[in-house]
């Protein structure tokens, strides 16, 4: 006959938790988490893009002033090209942005590949250098950049600092050359220079490895600098709007000055031409850094300029 032993008391199976029990009340909270922090980071994006989804609907508003709404229309997006003082705008800011990328982008991978090439005691100077205009205030910048110009387009004489398009570009130009920067060198440090050193083994020029060798393994940051510095260009109205001069005003000083007689529709629709091209920038320099092999921290972090 088979003999089952009783365990003892202390080792029955525990009971089963109440509703009201300890395990109930500790997943209470975890279970609210869950619902309340996805909804309110719903809530402040929201917050944040609302704004922008109403300039995007009004930009379709066929009336006289962008907040009071008409009728629904394409007629505001036809501004950009039937009114001079829109498209003379518009094209300033195309104008000055990609001459300002084209500057920044020469200059920032120069100085990233010295800073990757050729370390010393300067790269960590040159690199604090580069965190200060990152990290200066545009207000700051567009203060001391004024007298500046102004010094040398009429103190000193040289008339080439009195053009509006020279004075955007180098305002425009000087936060982009340290974004650019900071993009080759870190391409160029995560990759081996032994390639640069065969081509110097077989006897090939410095000018020459550089074009064979050095520039096409930093192509992709240095394409990715150049469209983060054309995005940058677009949106830039302080420093834009102490140093343009009379008949080179760009888009966003355009807008800045059409507050005080109200905005109008085409103000919208030219806002969301330019938002969409800025978009499809960004776009671009993600698609570009993933390629490059950058994570997904790496590209939202050159994305904030960081």
């Amino acid at each position: 006959m088979t003999v089952v032993a009783e365990r003892p008391a202390e080792q029955a199976d525990p009971a089963p938790a109440t509703a009201g029990g300890p395990a109930a009340r500790r997943r209470a909270p975890r279970n609210v988490s869950r619902w309340l922090l996805p909804l309110w980071a719903t809530l402040v994006f929201v917050f944040l893009f609302l704004p922008i989804a109403v300039v995007i609907v009004y930009s379709f508003n066929v009336g006289r002033l962008l907040i009071s709404w008409d009728h629904f229309g394409f007629d505001s997006f036809a501004a950009i090209v039937t009114k001079p003082a829109v498209r003379d705008a518009v094209l300033v800011s195309l104008r000055t942005g990609l001459i300002a990328a084209l500057l920044a982008t020469a200059l920032g991978t120069l100085a990233g590949i010295a800073m990757a090439r050729t370390p010393g005691k300067w790269v960590p100077w040159f690199l604090v250098l580069l965190l200060l205009i990152s990290v200066t205030p545009e207000i700051v910048d567009a203060v001391a950049l004024l007298p500046w110009v102004v010094f040398l387009g009429q103190d000193l004489g040289l008339s080439i600092f009195n053009d509006g398009t020279v004075r955007l570009v180098i305002g425009q130009s000087l936060f982009s050359i340290a974004i650019v920067s900071y993009i080759v060198r870190a391409r160029l440090v995560g990759l081996d220079a032994k390639l640069e050193e065969a081509s110097a083994d077989l006897y090939a020029k410095p000018l020459t490895t550089f074009f064979k060798v050095t520039l096409p393994l930093a192509m992709l940051a240095v394409l990715a600098g150049f469209l983060l510095s054309f995005t940058l260009g677009l949106d830039n109205t302080i420093v834009s709007a102490f140093v343009q001069v009379s008949g080179t005003t760009p888009w966003p000083v355009y807008v800045l000055s059409a507050l005080r007689s109200g905005l109008r529709p085409e103000i919208a629709a030219v806002s969301t031409i330019m938002l969409v091209l800025t978009l499809g920038a960004l776009a671009l320099v993600a698609l570009v850094l993933k390629r490059a092999g950058d994570s997904a921290a790496d590209i939202a972090r050159t994305m904030a300029g960081g």
